[in-house]
C-alpha cells in the first residue's frame, strides 16, 4: 500500500472534523514577526506547481507541510521534489483537508485555471493567505469574486504574474513613467511559435489508473475523459500534463489567457492599471487541424482611455519576432522613442532627432524567487503584495475581454460601473453556472 492510499481513512476523518472550516473565517489580524515559521501547502503538482513547490521551500521561515494532487503520481512526484530540498510534506488526494487545516497559514494554487477561482475564494474564508497561478480566473465574473474574498477576509493574494518581481522589468516601468519615451499612442504585445502537428485529435477514453477526473473537472462541465482535455499522454511518456487544457474554453481561454495576461499586464503596470474602453478582434483556427477550440491566430485591439491603443497576438506557424528582441514581448511606441522589454531583455531605441539616449538592460535577479519573497514578506506585514489579485483580475479581465469580442464576433465596450460590457451578447462568455455541488459564494 503507497502512501496516499495509507492516508485515506484518516483523511476521510480529519475532512469530517474540519469541514466546519471552509465557510468561516479564521483570521487574527496579527502582524508576524520576522522570524515566525509559516506553514504552506501548494495544490496542483503539475508543471507550474512543481517549480511553485521548489520556491516555496527555498523561501526562509516557510514550511510546506503539504502537497495535493488529484493525480496520484503527481503526489507521489510532490513528495520526491520536497525530499530533495530536506522537506517532508503530507500528500493529500483532496484539497478541502489542506482548507480545513487550521494549522497552515498559506496555499499555493497551482491547479488548471477552471479551480483558480473557486479554491482561491474558499482559502480566503478558511483564513489562508494565498498566492494564485495566473490567469486570476476563467470567467470575469469570478475574477470579481476573488477580489471581494480577499478584501472580505483581509487576506494577502498574490497573483502569478512575477514579471512585476523581475528588476529589469521595474527598470522598463520606471523609464515608461517618466516620460522619456514621449506621448505613447500604441503598445504591442505578441506571442508567437511553430507548432505545425498541433496537439492531434486523440478520441476520448478511460481515465489513467490514479487520476480522479471528476474531481478534476469540479466546477467545469461534466466532459467524458480526454487526453488534450487533460494534457498528459501516458502513453507517450509524458509525466505532467502540457497545459493543452488551456485550449479548451471550459478550463481556459488559449493563448490569450496563457500569454496574454504576462505580456498586457506591463502595459497594465505602466498606465496604472487601466480597464480597456473598447475591444475587438479577429482571428481563427486557420492553421492546426487539431481538436482546440481556441483560435491559433489571434489579433486584439483595446482602446484605453488613457488615449492609447494597445495591440495582442498570437501566432501559431512561425517563428520570426515582430520585434529584434527576443522571444514574446511587450513594445511601447512614444513620440521620442520605443522600449521594448521581455524576459530575456530591456531596449531603448530614440526616435530620429531625439534626444533619449539608446540602452539595453539585461535580467538582474531571479523573478520567480523574488515574487515568492514578497509574498512571504506580505503575510508577515499584511501589506499588499507586488501583484495583488486586483491588478490580476483587470488585466485576465482585458484578455477574457478579447476572447469575449472574438467569441462574439462583436466590437466591445466596457461598462465601468457594472463592470462588464454594454454589449449583453458578450455575457454569456464572461460567466457560467458551476456545476453541482461546487458554488462560488464569497
Amino acid at each position: 500500500m503507497n502512501l496516499v492510499e495509507q492516508q485515506t481513512t484518516a483523511r476521510r476523518d480529519f475532512l469530517k472534523a474540519g469541514a466546519a472550516a471552509l465557510t468561516t473565517s479564521i483570521f487574527t489580524g496579527n502582524v508576524r514577526g520576522a522570524n515566525d515559521r509559516l506553514a504552506g501547502a501548494v495544490i496542483g503538482i503539475g508543471r507550474m506547481g512543481s517549480g511553485n513547490l521548489e520556491f516555496a521551500i527555498k523561501q526562509p521561515g516557510v514550511e510546506v507541510v503539504a502537497v495535493c494532487d488529484v493525480y496520484q503520481p503527481h503526489l507521489e512526484d510532490g513528495l520526491a521534489i520536497s525530499q530533495k530540498f530536506g522537506a517532508k510534506p503530507r500528500a493529500v488526494a483532496d484539497f478541502r483537508e489542506i482548507l480545513a487545516d487550521k494549522s497552515i497559514d498559506f496555499v499555493n494554487i497551482s491547479t488548471p485555471d477552471h479551480w483558480h477561482a473557486y479554491m482561491t475564494v474558499e482559502a480566503c474564508k478558511a483564513g489562508k493567505d494565498v498566492y494564485v497561478e495566473k490567469p486570476a480566473s476563467t470567467h470575469l465574473e469570478e475574477g470579481k469574486k476573488m477580489v471581494e474574498a480577499a478584501r472580505k477576509y483581509n487576506r494577502v493574494v498574490q497573483a502569478g504574474t512575477m514579471q512585476r518581481s523581475g528588476e529589469h522589468f521595474k527598470k522598463a516601468i520606471e523609464i515608461v513613467k517618466s516620460g522619456a519615451l514621449g506621448k505613447i499612442t500604441l503598445c504591442r504585445t505578441w506571442i508567437n511559435g511553430e507548432m505545425a502537428e498541433g496537439i492531434g485529435n486523440p478520441p476520448d477514453s478511460d481515465p489513467p489508473a490514479g487520476l480522479n477526473w471528476d474531481m478534476w473537472l469540479g466546477p467545469a462541465p461534466k466532459r467524458p475523459f480526454n487526453a488534450n482535455r487533460w494534457g498528459v499522454h501516458p502513453e507517450l511518456g509524458d509525466k505532467r500534463p502540457f497545459p493543452y487544457f488551456r485550449y479548451f474554453w471550459d478550463y481556459a481561454g488559449g493563448m490569450m489567457t496563457d500569454w496574454g495576461v504576462h505580456l498586457l499586464d506591463i502595459v497594465h503596470w505602466a498606465f496604472d492599471e487601466p480597464i480597456p474602453a473598447s475591444i475587438s478582434a479577429q482571428g481563427g483556427k486557420w492553421w492546426i487541424n487539431d481538436d482546440r477550440e481556441t483560435p491559433d491566430t489571434l489579433m486584439v485591439a483595446y482602446a484605453y482611455p488613457q488615449n492609447f491603443v494597445a495591440t495582442f497576438e498570437s501566432i501559431t506557424g512561425t517563428t520570426q519576432n515582430p520585434h529584434p528582441g527576443s522571444g514574446p514581448g511587450t513594445l511601447f511606441c512614444g513620440t521620442k522613442g520605443r522600449l521594448f522589454v521581455s524576459r530575456e531583455v530591456v531596449q531603448v531605441t530614440p526616435e530620429k532627432r531625439s534626444d533619449l539616449k539608446a540602452r539595453e538592460i539585461k535580467p538582474s535577479n531571479k523573478m520567480n524567487l523574488a515574487h515568492w519573497a514578497n509574498f512571504i514578506d506580505c503575510i508577515k506585514s499584511r501589506q499588499k503584495p507586488i501583484s495583488d489579485i486586483e491588478t490580476c483580475f483587470r488585466t485576465t479581465a482585458a484578455c477574457q475581454l478579447g476572447n469575449a469580442a472574438y467569441r462574439s464576433k462583436l466590437r466591445l465596450d466596457w461598462d465601468a460601473e457594472r463592470e462588464s460590457t454594454v454589449q449583453k451578447e458578450a455575457h454569456p462568455y464572461l460567466a457560467y453556472e458551476y456545476r453541482e455541488p461546487w458554488k462560488l459564494v464569497v
